[in-house]
């Protein structure tokens, strides 16, 4: 069961905070300040009181999500608590679990080689830099 408190409303970087879109609630500030967080289209103000029903699109690049208020709660939540306080829209959710494959696949094909390169690396690093990677092949 979710503690949802019987407050009508709360602020909207609070409400944030609360479900766990941001560590703190200077973090929530700072992105609603930067523009990362609209309210039903609307660029808000921190202080912007969050009711249920209410339309908002967060970005954290290189995702975004639209969710709407579904509950509010007086202090910060547990994951599975928080997550009930919203629901993500269906298509905010096919797109971001797209995206995270993508990105999941793409650094799949990569080498990370910890540390400094080794011979190899240098080796490859060099050609490219001298520009011998994007000449053809000679028979």
């Amino acid at each position: 069961m979710v503690p949802v408190t019987s407050m009508n409303d709360q602020r909207l970087d609070k409400w944030l905070w609360c479900a766990r879109f941001y560590k703190t609630r200077s973090l929530a500030q700072e992105a609603i300040n930067a523009g990362h967080v609209t309210v039903a289209g609307i660029r808000p103000k921190p202080s912007r009181t969050v009711v249920p029903g209410l339309e908002i699109e967060i970005r954290r690049p290189p995702f975004e999500m639209r969710v709407e208020v579904l509950g509010l709660a007086a202090q910060r939540l547990s994951a599975p608590q928080a997550q009930a306080l919203y629901r993500e829209h269906e298509d905010s959710r096919v797109k971001r679990e797209a995206l995270a494959e993508q990105l999941r696949l793409v650094a799949a094909g990569e080498r990370h080689a910890p540390g400094r390169p080794d011979r190899r690396d240098r080796r490859e690093l060099d050609a490219f830099k001298r520009g011998l990677r994007d000449l053809p092949a000679e028979d």
